[in-house]
């Protein structure tokens, strides 16, 4: 006889009696195994309901961060839910980034409450250095993003699940720096590529100095570049060889939390630009109308400088000028925020030489990031000037060759960019699963 009978768990259990002495042992166990088998399986059940119930009342963030790692942050911080809309979140992440001294970056984590959260806000900072590999970066971005979101965690049932724990270490000796804040970097690139008719080298070599402290800004920087294009048209050979080197330097010193003085230097040389050697010095002052320990979320600033070079030219200029001394003015205003709907960061700049006011120019920058409701997002990123300042231009022209391969800079009053991107985003609010298959 042959008996059989489902569990809750749609799992086929099949008993074969063939009677006999046995038959009254044989309906013992099947009484046992009635009793006990199904409470297996839903004991094992049981444990994925209450992860699920407990996941399901989990706090629901919406991390705000260009460039992270969004999967290493979902497999490593697996005790919230991901949305995909900033208005579904109970806690709103906006992380925003600056260079610091030591060539890496400080990360600002803003914590914003929303919801059940309302009125709960936060915010701690990172700092990494050149040094750091990208997965020392991106392990210590979770380790302070876990440290962020215990709070909001511990206000939900979640917080049981969670075990917290502090690695102790040796204290550390203070270790003076011998370098006194000086961070150098060197950096070479070389690009060689080419078809049957076209062959293109490029190299390029920097290397800079910078110390960073909260009293002084030091900053210098030599870049050099060798661009050669070579072209074969029906047997005719066209080459195009562009050099430019450069020498930069800044120094801003602190002197309140909205006030800094300044200036700044340069060497250059440039084909393109018909500049064989251009020397330049620019003391300057700028103000901030937000106090810079802000800057990661809003900046407004004026920043004035006065700028005497002078320049020796390869070829003679349309002002009939070989070489010249100049003296002009600049004033800049930028404004700049980050929050949770977005970004806009916008330069407007006007300068003039002050042997001629009518050589002037002025330019306007702009980008902007915009969610303008769920799901839908706005990008733009503009440029546009009015050029009367050209004093370097050669008075022998442009050939036709020159202007299709670049070689001169040409006359013109003004210049534009601009692009637009609209994206839009629907379906579940949740994304909390990684699946990394075929690599995408």
């Amino acid at each position: 006889m042959v008996t059989s009978f489902y569990t809750n768990q749609k799992s086929e259990l099949k008993i074969l009696f063939k009677g006999g002495p046995s038959m009254k042992k044989s309906l013992i166990f099947l009484a046992f195994l009635l009793l006990f088998v199904p409470n297996l399986f839903s004991t094992e059940n049981s444990k994925d309901d209450i992860i699920e119930e407990l996941m399901r009342n989990a706090p629901k963030i919406f991390l705000d961060c260009r460039h992270c790692d969004f999967d290493y942050v979902r497999t490593h911080v697996n005790f919230v839910n991901y949305v995909r809309d900033r208005n579904e979140a109970q806690v709103h992440i906006l992380v925003t980034t600056e260079r610091n001294g030591s060539g890496g970056r400080e990360y600002t984590f803003t914590f914003i409450g929303q919801k059940d959260f309302a009125g709960m806000n936060d915010t701690l900072k990172l700092t990494t250095n050149q040094i750091h590999t990208r997965d020392e970066v991106r392990s210590m971005f979770v380790q302070k993003l876990k440290i962020g979101l215990a709070r909001y965690a511990a206000q939900t049932p979640i917080s049981d699940m969670i075990k917290i724990s502090l690695q102790r270490n040796p204290q550390k000796e203070t270790v003076r720096d011998k370098w006194n804040y000086w961070v150098f970097n060197f950096d070479t690139d070389t690009d060689l590529n080419g078809e049957e008719s076209r062959t293109r080298i490029a190299l390029e070599g920097s290397v800079s100095a910078d110390r960073v402290t909260p009293e002084l800004k030091t900053h210098f920087s030599f870049h050099s570049e060798y661009r050669e294009n070579r072209y074969d048209i029906s047997g005719s050979i066209y080459k195009s060889i562009t050099r430019s080197q450069r020498f930069f330097g800044m120094i801003v010193k602190s002197i309140t939390d909205h006030w800094s003085v300044g200036g700044f230097t340069s060497v250059n040389s440039s084909i393109y630009s018909n500049t064989k050697l251009g020397i330049g010095i620019a003391p300057a002052i700028e103000y901030n109308y937000y106090p810079y320990s802000e800057s990661t979320r809003h900046e407004l600033r004026f920043l004035y400088l006065l700028g005497f070079s002078k320049n020796k030219y390869y070829e003679k200029t349309i002002y009939d000028k070989w070489s010249e001394k100049l003296m002009k003015q600049e004033l800049s205003a930028t404004f700049e925020i980050k929050d949770k709907w977005g970004s806009i960061s916008t330069t407007l700049r006007g300068s003039h030489y002050f042997h001629d006011f009518s050589k002037n120019k002025l330019q306007f920058n702009t980008y902007f990031s915009l969610r303008l409701f769920e799901g839908l997002s706005l990008r733009v990123r503009g440029r546009i000037s009015r050029i009367h300042d050209q004093l370097a231009l050669s008075s022998e022209g442009a050939s036709e060759e020159e202007i299709l391969l670049h070689r001169k800079e040409l006359a013109t009053q003004y210049n534009y960019s601009i692009s637009i991107g609209v994206g839009y985003t629907f379906g579940s609010i949740y994304s909390n699963v990684v699946n990394p298959r075929f690599g995408s």
